[in-house]
């Protein structure tokens, strides 16, 4: 028994290196990009409208900014890890030196759910949008080829088709793939600059009361929960984007100083972004009727900018496009690191000699997921997603916590400079927002965990690498 606790406790050094098999390629502006690109896209364009109506009312303003909170302690957490540790996986390789083997396990398997479910549900939406363009154009597709078997189709093929896609352009490498992703997020910021330049000039402020209809939270009698702090642990997917900046550490130039700017910059730009919209989007329509599937296009179209709302609607699409990109990126990088490390089989670690990426990884979920996407509506799978992400800032705080202790002459990386009290805050806020989400939600997730903890018994302990040799 003492033999197996020290297996599953078994520690990465914090000095720990890997050969250097990713290309060293982007800069502080690319990785704050990848950030912008991952955070702003379904939040903005779909859940806004749906919190204001469902649980907050115009209040949803208050829900981003406790999300906006709790994720600002939880970033900088991630920078501290990201500048000290590094890697490319994430709070998988941080938990790794923090806590442990199987820890690090379990997290790593929590990213892979989280990341794997966003890039399938979002591919559902983006599928959404381009055939309703198809359709405005009398091209659109039959149901049979755009819905899921359980909704009345054969398959959705958008859905199926942009992740291939995606796996193309991340296949050709990360350089290339941060070029195109900063094209599309000047598309979607030019998007959200259309929308914020005609609302401001439209906004009733009778829509804004009253301004808290649902009160800070309330559990009704069906289960359903209410409140600016249910609207915040939904809208928190709003904010899943910016920990993915960290899973390119390995190919930063100057992971030190450029992933803490990535992350912090990703995430300040997006919040102050949220706030302008859900306070303009609820205050030029009746909160009561923002729950429709594009709540910016239709209320540009309730205010009589048709063409504003078809230009909202390509930008939407553009950004669903990045946010895609962006957690696939993330999950790629995450199994690579997780192989690397003998938990997963050897073959999803191999770097391609032209191209300098894990190709056979990229291939293997975008076939995966692309098949997940066209055959399983997951429409519902937001408050997962949440759940899952929201279970990372919490690991990721603490490991901050045991890091600093270990390690505290260490002056070349970033610290935050209220420690503990930045990584304890970002604890208690992540948790507190985990409570606020669905039983159903929770009793998901720990079958997935359940699921997790099964494989590394049976797999992923015999074959780790820190079986074989020292950390």
């Amino acid at each position: 028994m003492n033999n197996l606790f020290k297996k599953i406790l078994r520690k990465k050094n914090i000095n720990h290196k890997h050969p250097a098999h990713l290309k060293k390629c982007l800069s502080a502006l690319d990785l704050t990009l990848l950030g912008i690109g991952c955070i702003i896209g379904t939040g903005i364009f779909v859940l806004t409208g749906i919190a204001a109506a469902n649980q907050a009312g115009p209040a949803v303003i208050l829900s981003f900014i406790v999300s906006g909170f709790a994720c600002a302690f939880a970033a900088l957490a991630y920078a501290e890890l990201s500048s000290s540790i590094g890697g490319c996986g994430s709070a998988y390789g941080y938990s790794y030196v923090a806590f442990g083997e199987f820890f690090a396990w379990i997290m790593g398997w929590i990213l892979l759910m989280e990341y794997g479910m966003s890039i399938a549900a979002v591919a559902n939406g983006w599928s959404g949008y381009f055939n309703n363009a198809l359709t405005a154009m009398g091209l659109g597709l039959p149901e049979s080829l755009s819905k899921a078997p359980s909704l009345g189709g054969l398959v959705n093929l958008p859905a199926m088709v942009i992740i291939l896609i995606m796996m193309s352009l991340l296949i050709v490498g990360a350089k290339q793939s941060a070029k195109f992703n900063a094209a599309m997020v000047f598309i979607k910021l030019l998007t959200i600059t259309l929308f914020i330049s005609v609302a401001i000039f439209n906004v009733n402020p009778a829509n804004w009361h009253p301004f808290m209809p649902y009160g800070w939270f309330s559990t009704l009698p069906d289960g359903k929960t209410v409140g600016v702090l249910a609207g915040a642990s939904l809208v928190f997917f709003a904010y899943v984007g910016f920990d993915a900046v960290s899973t390119a550490a390995e190919e930063a130039i100057n992971p030190q100083r450029d992933l803490p700017k990535g992350i912090i910059g990703s995430l300040a730009f997006c919040t102050v972004i949220y706030i302008i919209v859900s306070l303009l989007l609820t205050g030029v329509v009746p909160y009561q009727e923002l729950n429709v599937s594009s709540p910016v296009a239709y209320a540009l179209q309730k205010i009589g900018f048709q063409w504003a709302s078809a230009v909202v609607a390509t930008g939407v699409i553009a950004g669903l496009t990045t946010v895609m990109l962006v957690l696939y990126y993330a999950l790629t990088r995450i199994i690579f690191a997780m192989s690397r490390d003998g938990l997963l089989p050897h073959a999803l670690s191999e770097v391609n000699k032209n191209t300098n990426t894990p190709v056979k990884v990229i291939v293997f979920c975008g076939l995966i997921i692309s098949l997940i996407a066209g055959f399983i509506p997951l429409g519902t799978l937001a408050e997962i997603v949440n759940i899952g992400t929201l279970a990372a800032f919490v690991i990721v705080s603490l490991g901050v916590i045991f890091i600093r202790k270990l390690h505290k002459n260490n002056k070349a990386t970033f610290k935050n400079k209220w420690h503990p009290l930045i990584p304890l805050l970002g604890i208690f806020s992540c948790g507190a927002l985990m409570f606020f989400l669905p039983h159903e939600t929770w009793r998901r997730f720990l079958i997935w965990v359940f699921i997790g903890i099964v494989f590394y018994f049976t797999y992923s302990i015999k074959h780790s690498h820190l079986n074989k040799k020292p950390a």
